[in-house]
């Protein structure tokens, strides 16, 4: 069978480079658990998760590519449709999401992961690799909203780059695999709504000190706020966010 087409509207591209998959697949470490790969497409990473695990899921929305899998991996649990609709609790084990994702969608995969970070214990996954830099940033420009919330419950490891040339057809932009491991937090020690707010408050006014971008929110008066206050968004970590939450009146 003829191999699938890109689809731009899929924001597909397809990796060639086998060794590469490999390396991939093998930043996958929690067995015990179901994988669950996202967008295989023609199944270069899907190739060497076989055998790796018992539980491995594919979940595909492109028809063209759920026909190649099904022809080459007649045996593979496919599930054919939109990622960001599936209801994971359709697992009995915690998940270990992997793919070479699309770009157009990548920061909503990970948003989900973030919702489900109980059931989803594990990400490797390939990205933008200014997305990747930024979700693996733990201070800095490069550090934003998602940054942070993922942080606050994943250890994250930037892996390698991938240069643009070993996809079909080629981004326009380099990519970046990385890894999130759950930590042991269970849950944050603030209220997690006001948290959040007060992240995405940061971030939304990026060039202006936490006094200015802050505003909105009373906040307790003590020596070690008014430093935190001095500061942009972008030099706090997730322990001084939820220091500020908790000063929240």
């Amino acid at each position: 069978m003829r191999k699938v087409k890109a689809k731009k509207y899929l924001g597909q591209h397809f990796l060639k480079d086998l060794s590469i998959a490999e390396e991939i697949v093998s930043q996958i470490t929690l067995k015990e658990n179901t994988i669950l790969e996202i967008g295989p497409g023609m199944g270069v990473l899907t190739q060497f998760l076989v055998d790796k695990n018992k539980d491995l899921h594919v979940i595909e929305i492109d028809k063209e590519s759920v026909f190649y899998l099904r022809l080459h991996y007649p045996k593979l649990k496919i599930i054919e449709g939109d990622f960001l609709k599936l209801n994971l609790n359709i697992f009995e084990n915690n998940i270990s999401i992997i793919g070479n994702f699309p770009y157009n969608i990548s920061s909503q995969i990970l948003f989900k992961a973030f919702e489900n970070r109980d059931k989803v214990t594990e990400v490797v996954g390939m990205f933008q690799k200014e997305v990747a830099e930024r979700i693996a940033s733990i201070k800095g420009k490069k550090k934003g909203i998602l940054s942070v919330l993922l942080q606050a419950f994943y250890d994250i490891e930037y892996c390698f780059e991938v240069d643009n040339h070993l996809f079909d057809p080629p981004p326009k932009v380099k990519s970046g695999v990385i890894k999130m491991k759950r930590n042991s937090r269970k849950k944050l020690e603030c209220d997690e709504k006001t948290f959040i707010k007060i992240v995405k408050a940061g971030y939304n006014q990026r060039r202006k000190t936490l006094r200015n971008s802050l505003k909105s929110f009373t906040l307790n008066s003590n020596s070690e706020i008014d430093i935190l206050l001095q500061k942009r968004a972008e030099q706090l970590d997730v322990e001084a966010f939820i220091f500020l939450t908790k000063n929240v009146q």
